[in-house]
């Protein structure tokens, strides 16, 4: 049997919702690419810590972003 882990892990914070951002504009590269892999993928939502809201507006933008090139879909 595996032992269970005694630390506390603490719980990952939305970094929007922190920052109280409303609307994640696609144009913000910088911020989006926090949000990317290298291989080009979105990091999910468990990973990345974001609230259900901020995470469905983060993949819009940065699917936008993509289709107006601002962002790679893959990495060549």
């Amino acid at each position: 049997m595996r032992e269970r882990r005694s630390s506390f892990s603490r719980r990952k914070v939305c970094k929007f919702c922190v920052d109280k951002v409303d609307y994640i504009d696609y144009k913000d590269t910088r911020r989006l690419r926090n949000f990317i892999t290298d291989r080009g993928k979105i990091i999910p939502r468990r990973i990345s810590g974001n609230c259900a809201p901020h995470q469905r507006q983060l993949t819009t933008a940065i699917k936008r972003a993509r289709n107006i090139a601002l962002l790679p879909f893959s990495v060549e």
